[in-house]
């Protein structure tokens, strides 16, 4: 890649282009001229490398590079902007700080600032070879117009044209070994164009930064306020010199009236009693600074913290180090399971550092184990089990002491553990990170390279920093995993394996689990026989998703089946649960449905406790609802003395009947009455094929297992020649 500026300057010069690679010259003008047709201050581009699930970052303009290094190479399955536009080949478009909290929470913590963003996929013949995303300033209109929308796709139609003629003549364009950044040219240090601009921009100019933060005019003035000579200050940047501004937050303002293209200000104090205000006055080619004076009083001299100069760090932590962090730690919030650490590692953090493997080892018995791995040829990740903790490896040696391990070539590494030699993984640079949750060493990630890696001190800090971040989510996933196991296994026990077979009486159940917390909860169904023409269907729901509903729903459906083999009648049978639930002295509440099919006589007797009403269809294909006069009984749980009400409901062969918990039906948004009314149509469309084979359909009005907040049962049943 060419020098930025160099490249920046080649491309204001009509007809000019990168002599090296004209493509990305081509796709550098046309980036450029949105700034002016669309009024954009920031564009970057993206192209597919190796494949098409990650998306490498090829060029910037008009922003800093550390501004997008979070996303220098980014899963398409990362939910952000141009990843979305991808996978939804459509424009994705966000309107300002706001909306970027609700969709993108992890980019608005990363890039805490007011600013408007579009991002579209570029695709031509059917083929997708990248994305591009814009930025706007603050000020600009909420929502986008359609000339600015045909605009957009326009020139995502140029961009995709100029990478599908690349990519068929043989030399597609990928990212560099770093993206090229390119900023306006903000004139000589130091010298007249810089003042020009800064004049321009303020109408008493002190000091002048460039859009990457380096100072590029100090006026006498500055220089003195400042405590330092204009020739040490000048192409530097201000954090870097003076050390009581190296404190993050100050460079965080720097970076705020950047992207928003908004003044701001702060006040620092310059060691030992100095304390001067800053004012930021941005524009397209970089930001004007007013230092002054200022007068602060003892109860606001906490403005900002501060980094007294012998607390200074020798290599100060950088605020796009500090975001970049914070966006792969809160990708790692959302891990439930181990398999979800594993993967969140492999799709976002593994391409966000270039590597090409990863292998999440944990400690067991005195042994290495293997959890998970992406990227590794077979049977290779596999040699790491079983390895004695104790033994000379860097990812045992990585446990046993809890420091980090980089090894920047396979010479490197092979020089202190030649015996690992043998193991010929294909890698050839490797970062060993331990995983210390709490204080304890729970394992190891091995995070491997293909071609030999140099570990910059900030991606070191960074990737010691996540080993402990991944630690925690693996330790918080391995108990998840534990309580979803146990409480599976309750859950299974507790609802039927196996609807008895009946002459005359088909039936099909299914059951889904809600998909927040443990995913257990307290709807249960059951189809008893009491003897050769009669059964009793129990459909019912106990509050709560937790283990005490899975628990009394145990005990309830026990107790169903003891008064339903004692030949009770439904609403004898919901009157003796009423009563055990009393006795029980339990806090929850529970509803049911409970139906005895008489077989000989073509009939069945129904009680309801509160819970949804059945729905019949006839043979003739009519669908009603099964209410009872007076509406459903009382709840089951509320009053001891309680009493149910039966009602006769005729079913002929050929009569089907739907129980159900309301999981099916009650929806965020959607009228209770609409959704029966929609299951009810459901029902009417069933024809005489397998019972079993209508059920799965039948449930398809249930929420999506993301969204689902409410287990579901379902007992569908039949009535059949005899």
């Amino acid at each position: 890649m060419r020098d930025a500026q160099a490249a920046f300057r080649a491309l204001q010069r009509p007809g000019a282009e990168p002599a090296a690679d004209p493509d990305l010259g081509a796709l550098l003008r046309l980036l450029r001229r949105s700034f002016g047709t669309l009024g954009v201050h920031g564009a970057a581009l993206y192209t597919f490398t190796g494949g098409d699930q990650v998306l490498e970052l090829v060029t910037v303009l008009g922003l800093p590079l550390e501004f997008v290094a979070p996303w220098e190479r980014v899963s398409v399955t990362t939910p952000a902007p141009v990843t979305d536009a991808v996978r939804r080949a459509e424009l994705v478009w966000v309107s300002g700080e706001d909306e970027m909290v609700r969709r993108y929470p992890r980019i608005a913590m990363t890039v805490p600032y007011p600013f408007s963003l579009a991002a579209l996929p570029l695709t031509a013949d059917g083929t997708t070879y990248g994305a591009v995303f814009l930025t706007w300033p603050a000020a600009r209109a909420p929502l986008l117009s359609p000339v600015e929308r045909e605009r957009l796709w326009s020139l995502a139609g140029r961009l995709a044209s100029v990478l599908r003629r690349a990519a068929r003549a043989g030399t597609p364009v990928h990212a560099g070994t770093r993206p090229l950044g390119v900023l306006p040219d903000g004139g000589a240090v130091g010298g007249e164009e810089a003042l020009t601009a800064m004049v321009a921009r303020l109408p008493e100019g002190m000091c002048g930064l460039d859009l990457g933060g380096r100072l590029n005019y100090v006026t006498p003035g500055a220089a003195e306020l400042l405590g330092v000579p204009a020739r040490r200050l000048l192409g530097a940047q201000p954090w870097t010199v003076l050390p009581w501004l190296r404190d993050p937050v100050y460079e965080d303002r720097y970076r705020a009236a950047l992207i928003s293209r908004e003044p701001t200000s702060f006040v620092a104090l310059r060691p030992p009693d100095h304390w001067l205000s800053f004012h930021l006055y941005p524009d397209g080619t970089g930001l004007t600074v007013r230092i002054n004076e200022a007068e602060v009083t003892q109860d606001d001299q906490d403005p900002l913290p501060r980094v007294e100069p012998a607390q200074a760090p020798v290599e100060p932590t950088r605020t796009g180090v500090l975001y970049h962090l914070l966006h792969l730690a809160s990708a790692l919030t959302e891990a439930a399971g181990v398999q979800d650490v594993v993967d969140l590692v492999a799709d976002q953090i593994v391409p966000a550092f270039g590597g090409d493997g990863v292998a999440i080892l944990t400690a067991e018995g005195g042994r290495l184990h293997t959890v998970g791995h992406r990227g590794y040829a077979p049977g290779v990740v596999e040699s790491f089990d079983n390895t004695p903790l104790g033994a000379s490896t860097p990812g045992a040696r990585a446990l046993q002491t809890g420091a980090p391990s980089f090894f920047e070539s396979r010479g490197e590494l092979e020089r202190l553990y030649p015996a690992r030699f043998e193991l010929r993984d294909g890698m050839s640079a490797w970062a060993y990170l331990p995983l210390v949750a709490s204080g304890r060493l729970v394992g190891t990630c091995v995070l491997a390279y293909a071609e030999p890696h140099v570990f910059a001190f900030d991606e070191r800090a960074i990737l010691t920093s996540l080993g402990g971040l991944i630690a925690q989510a693996l330790d918080r996933a391995r108990l998840y995993d534990t309580k979803m196991e146990l409480a599976q296994g309750l859950q299974e026990s507790l609802l039927p394996h196996a609807l008895p077979l009946l002459p005359g009486l088909e039936a099909a159940a299914r059951y889904l689990p809600s998909t927040e917390g443990l995913e257990i909860g307290g709807d249960f169904y059951d189809l008893i026989r009491t003897d050769r023409d009669t059964a009793t269907a129990v459909i019912g729901d106990v509050e709560g998703h937790n283990v005490a509903a899975a628990a009394l729903m145990g005990q309830i459906r026990t107790a169903v089946h003891a008064y339903a083999r004692a030949d009770a009648q439904p609403d004898a049978v919901l009157v003796q649960i009423n009563r055990l639930m009393a006795d029980l002295d339990s806090t929850l509440l529970a509803s049911a449905a409970c139906l005895r099919v008489d077989l000989a006589r073509g009939e069945a007797l129904l009680a309801n406790a509160g819970h949804p009403p059945p729905l019949l269809r006839t043979p003739e294909g009519q669908v009603r609802t099964l209410d009872l006069p007076g509406g459903p009984g009382m709840v089951l749980g509320v009053d001891p003395g309680a009493q149910y009400r039966t009602v006769r409901v005729p079913m002929p062969p050929g009569t089907v009947l739907a129980m159900y918990t309301d999981g099916l039906v009650d929806r965020p948004g959607v009228d209770m009455a609409a959704a029966q009314a929609a299951l009810a149509d459901r029902l009417a469309r069933f024809d005489d094929g397998p019972l079993d084979d209508q059920a799965d359909p039948f449930m398809s009005q249930a929420l999506p297992a993301e969204g689902r907040t409410d287990d579901v049962a379902l007992l569908l049943l039949r009535s059949t020649p005899r």
